[in-house]
């Protein structure tokens, strides 16, 4: 079953959106970001955008969210947090560990946020400007 068939997808991006990556890696981290947004939401919002710096790609769900004060909790490895987040029995807790470990080695992160959907934003953001970098 593809994420569409799981939920109404929708991406919008900007113009002009490019950054040096290690296109697999960064392919395996924004996968697990939108993969999670489908397991817990039946709406999904990708949205890409640029600063002079960065580029921004924000995945927002409509489901239960993550309480703030475990945010942190939720990228420990192998991490699973209340039973409305545990409904995915297909994950091992993983998916935002390697999404901010990928995020991170490219000179970025991965935050979270409240969704204007009323459930989770995981924000990934990569530095425009980066050397080059060893392929995957």
């Amino acid at each position: 079953m593809t994420i569409a068939d799981r939920a109404d997808v929708s991406v919008t991006t900007s113009p002009d959106t490019s950054v040096r990556v290690r296109p697999l890696a960064v392919k395996r981290a924004v996968t697990n970001l939108v993969q999670n947004a489908a397991d817990h939401g039946n709406k999904v919002r990708i949205s890409v955008r640029t600063t002079e710096l960065d580029v921004i790609l924000s995945v927002d769900d409509n489901g239960p969210g993550i309480d703030e004060a475990k945010h942190d909790d939720a990228f420990k490895p192998f991490s699973r947090l209340d039973e409305a987040r545990n409904q995915n029995k297909s994950g091992v807790g993983l998916g935002l560990t390697l999404a901010r470990d990928v995020a991170r080695g490219h000179g970025g992160d991965v935050t979270l946020s409240r969704s204007e959907l009323g459930g989770l934003c995981a924000t990934f953001s990569l530095p425009r400007h980066k050397e080059a970098l060893k392929s995957d």
